[in-house]
């Protein structure tokens, strides 16, 4: 039995905040290979900032200068943060599945200045009962570390854990520690796939 939903952030819970930020980061000059090659593709990304081994301040200091922006690392938070909106069917589903008894949770690979930001402008961890955040776990998806911290902190059984994800390597590592994976193509499937498994929205 189903007793921990997972929900997605990026591109889901907050539907456009990555593009928006990107198109602004663009309007300054910036290439959008060059924003990819920082903010998406780097090791100091993903494999120092996501895990928390470099301060706000030192990431955002150096995409500025890999960027030859004239900011300081407090204005491209803001600038970030601004882009971001909720959509508010998915927050009131969220809210629905903690009315009708389950746990909410998100698994994520994130930033501190992303995560606080949103927090602050929008209250969004105040609907989820579980947080795996990567930097706190130290491991990003699709690390099956981060999907172990997730039943650890969820504490019930892997297989009462749905998580879905549109990396398959993500749902290949989350299903191979026994959660229920599902393989994410929109939220109106994913929506009917839960009630197939009798999780009543």
């Amino acid at each position: 039995m189903i007793k921990v939903i997972t929900f997605d952030l990026d591109g889901v819970y907050f539907p456009n905040g990555k593009s928006n930020f990107m198109k602004s980061i663009l309007a300054l000059g910036v290439s959008e290979d060059e924003f990819k090659r920082v903010f998406a593709k780097s090791d100091q990304m993903n494999k120092e900032y996501k895990l928390g081994k470099l301060s706000d301040e030192k990431f955002w200091n150096w995409a500025i200068s890999e960027w030859k922006l004239q900011l300081t690392w407090q204005e491209i938070i803001n600038i970030l943060i601004e882009g971001y909106n909720v959509d508010e069917n998915i927050v009131q589903v969220v809210k629905k599945c903690r009315q009708n008894g389950y746990k909410t949770a998100i698994c994520t690979s994130n930033f501190p200045a992303r995560i606080n930001g949103l927090q602050k402008k929008f209250g969004f961890l105040d609907n989820f009962d579980v947080k795996v955040i990567s930097y706190e776990a130290g491991a990003n998806k699709p690390d099956i570390a981060i999907y172990q911290k997730l039943v650890e902190i969820a504490n019930v059984l892997p297989n009462e854990i749905v998580f879905a994800d549109d990396n398959e390597e993500s749902v290949t590592n989350s299903k191979a520690v026994g959660i229920t994976t599902l393989f994410y193509e929109n939220f109106d499937k994913y929506i009917k796939q839960l009630e197939n498994y009798g999780i009543n929205i």
